[in-house]
């Protein structure tokens, strides 16, 4: 691979890079209680909880709620980011990256 694709190819790696942090995933638990924003890089970007849906006396619940979201949220990102970055798998490798 020529130092012009080298250059080439890095550039493509930024592009989809900047689109990941730009993208916002977001994904809500018991029926709207807690929502979760994360972009494609995997940083959180916010938490909300709808105090209308916290039963005190069960915060478990709640705690359950809010790593179900971050999990799923991940994991969502992570697919989007192997999505975005697929078609270039094999030329990365010829990078050494």
């Amino acid at each position: 691979m020529s130092r012009f694709d080298q250059a080439k190819m890095l550039m493509k790696v930024k592009k989809i890079q900047k689109e990941l942090q730009k993208q916002v995933i977001t994904v809500e638990k018991g029926d709207g209680a807690v929502k979760v924003e994360i972009n494609g890089e995997q940083k959180l970007k916010k938490i909300h909880i709808d105090p209308e849906f916290v039963d005190l006396d069960d915060i478990g619940q709640l705690e359950r709620w809010v790593e179900d979201a971050v999990k799923d949220a991940i994991q969502e990102s992570q697919k989007i980011a192997a999505e975005k970055m697929q078609p270039m798998m094999g030329s990365l490798g010829e990078l050494g990256l």
